[in-house]
């Protein structure tokens, strides 16, 4: 007797049986709804219907339906996706060259200029509604392909700055504005986004003599727990040959300026998402530490990110409206440098 729920999935080469729509968008990871909607608009449906008219799935159908859902995930819109996945041919939309390469570093092991990638403004929102699907059916193998795909083709720069970071912000308003619904989508999402820029991270020894300064500094100020803009710096930086210590979320304040003093930075950049954890007191602190000997001390360049910023004096700090103007304030700002060493 077979016992097998026929909700499960099929296994190769078994003679399942046909599957439920509800079955299917479990497997799926999307809505009963989604995959009658596909039905009615692309004629996306099952091969067969039972009497009644109630709809079920064959093998053929449900690979169908696996070729829709990964074509929408890469942004593809969903009309085209529905026609490529009957024929089985590649739509348009992916058939694209690839980017050029990241720019190298510069002579003599010093920073390039912050250009990474091609650039994106025809392909953005379309690959940030591709990602948010994703996300929304908390399909982690998309997820892990479109992100990968977009580093490959863009560069980090242009993949954090136009798809990433509106990805993420979009899902964090969805999230606010629906009564705690979809904290598992940002949660999966922010995973994913931070395990790929830690992937793109080159940590290399060459790098930390490269200019003879001390390293680049990046910490969240005192309860921020949002980590992910400097994750994408402490990337952009490691693939621009630009050394910096990744201190990560809700840096003490004493732990931070007896950091500061160890490594005597080049650069300190803080970063706090809301005003309530944005300390300016903290960060005129860490501005007026000096180091080195008499006559030629030296000082962090102080990078404030984020917007609990907002609104707040800057004097004798530099506030970077992006990733981009982050990375070439901070690449001049270690060729300028002189070597030192922290007292």
């Amino acid at each position: 007797m077979d016992v097998r729920n026929p909700a499960e999935p099929s296994r190769p080469g078994a003679a399942d049986p046909a599957l439920t729509t509800g079955a299917l968008a479990r497997r799926l990871g999307v809505s009963p709804t989604t995959l009658r909607s596909w039905d009615r608009r692309y004629g996306i449906g099952p091969a067969a219907r039972t009497g009644g008219r109630h709809r079920r799935w064959a093998p053929e159908d449900v690979t169908t339906l696996e070729t829709m859902c990964r074509l929408t995930a890469s942004g593809v819109p969903p009309a085209e996706a529905a026609r490529a996945a009957r024929e089985g041919a590649e739509p348009a939309a992916l058939r694209r060259p690839p980017g050029p390469a990241p720019a190298p570093g510069g002579p003599a092991g010093l920073p390039a200029p912050a250009a990474d990638g091609a650039p994106l403004p025809a392909d953005a929102r379309q690959e940030g509604r591709g990602l948010a699907r994703a996300a929304v059916r908390l399909d982690a193998v998309a997820l892990e392909e479109r992100l990968e795909s977009m580093l490959t083709r863009y560069g980090l720069v242009v993949a954090w700055q136009d798809v990433m970071a509106p990805t993420l912000h979009a899902v964090g308003r969805r999230w606010a504005s629906s009564g705690d619904r979809y904290v598992e989508v940002e949660h999966l999402l922010s995973w994913h986004v931070s395990t790929t820029l830690r992937r793109h991270t080159r940590q290399s020894a060459a790098a930390a003599g490269a200019t003879g300064a001390g390293p680049v500094l990046l910490a969240c100020v005192p309860g921020e727990q949002h980590t992910l803009p400097l994750e994408a710096l402490n990337a952009a930086l490691s693939r621009l040959g630009v050394p910096a210590r990744m201190f990560g979320a809700a840096v003490p304040a004493e732990a931070l300026l007896a950091a500061v003093r160890r490594l005597g930075p080049v650069a300190v950049v803080l970063w706090a998402q809301a005003r309530s954890t944005a300390s300016l007191p903290l960060a005129e602190h860490v501005t007026a530490m000096e180091w080195g000997v008499r006559g030629a001390r030296a000082r962090p360049l102080m990078l404030l990110g984020g917007p609990g910023w907002s609104g707040r004096p800057a004097r004798g700090m530099l506030r970077p409206a992006s990733l981009s103007e982050a990375l070439d304030i901070l690449a001049a700002g270690c060729r300028a440098a002189p070597p030192g060493e922290p007292s």
